[in-house]
């Protein structure tokens, strides 16, 4: 909450804090607040998880916070460049490692991040929290499901690359990638749902066999935006 508050670009409609709620880290998050002329109301703490949806995280504040780059896959492909990369997560249930991939691929540069509303967790604290709040910042892509998303990517002309520890090619091999590519993720148990137009693996070493998918997600994502420079 701290970091959502001290950053200046993020724009933060209200906060409400817990009667209960006591301790230095609530009396900088209200003076923070005050400073940025931001709502801070006391309330009853079932009106905080009322809103946080995880009373268990929520640590007895929650924010409005609104996530600028925040869009809707339709509006995202209108205006999405010749040259892009999007990353899709498919079944990605862990929120710490949802988190994380939105850490990685807002570092890297990477266009989009296709977070879809089914089968996946949901955007709330823990996401926030394993993201270090970069989730607010980060160029979230939201629709109904991986299936959805693969369908209007690939009508868009992005040629779709489905991660897998046996994959066809190996991601540092020279053949190119498409000018509009994307990346599907899948989820920790599951693996792989959807329909892709190629296999990508990580070469790995010493009898590892894959690596956990938030790792993976950042080795990618790093990976692709090298190859452009």
């Amino acid at each position: 909450m701290l970091e959502v508050l001290a950053d200046a670009e993020l724009r933060v409609a209200k906060v409400l804090v817990a009667d209960n709620a006591r301790g230095p880290e609530i009396g900088e998050i209200q003076q923070l607040a005050n400073r940025r002329n931001i709502e801070c109301r006391r309330v009853d703490p079932r009106d905080v998880t009322r809103v946080s949806r995880n009373g268990r995280q929520d640590q007895g504040v929650v924010a409005d916070v609104e996530a600028p780059r925040m869009r809707a896959l339709d509006d995202w492909l209108e205006s999405a460049p010749a040259v892009a990369t999007a990353v899709v997560l498919d079944g990605i249930t862990n929120p710490q490692n949802v988190g994380m991939i939105l850490r990685a691929a807002t570092g890297a540069g990477v266009d989009g991040v296709v977070v879809p509303t089914a089968g996946v967790a949901d955007i709330g604290p823990l996401v926030i929290k394993a993201s270090a709040g970069v989730a607010f910042r980060a160029p979230i892509i939201r629709t109904r499901s991986a299936s959805v998303a693969i369908e209007a990517l690939r009508s868009a002309g992005f040629r779709i690359y489905g991660l897998d520890a046996a994959g066809a090619r190996g991601l540092f091999d020279h053949h190119p990638f498409g000018d509009r590519s994307a990346f599907v993720l899948g989820g920790e148990h599951s693996g792989l749902t959807v329909d892709v137009d190629e296999t990508v693996s990580i070469p790995m070493s010493a009898g590892v066999d894959s690596l956990n998918v938030a790792v993976a997600a950042g080795v990618v994502c790093f990976e692709v935006v090298r190859r452009r420079l």
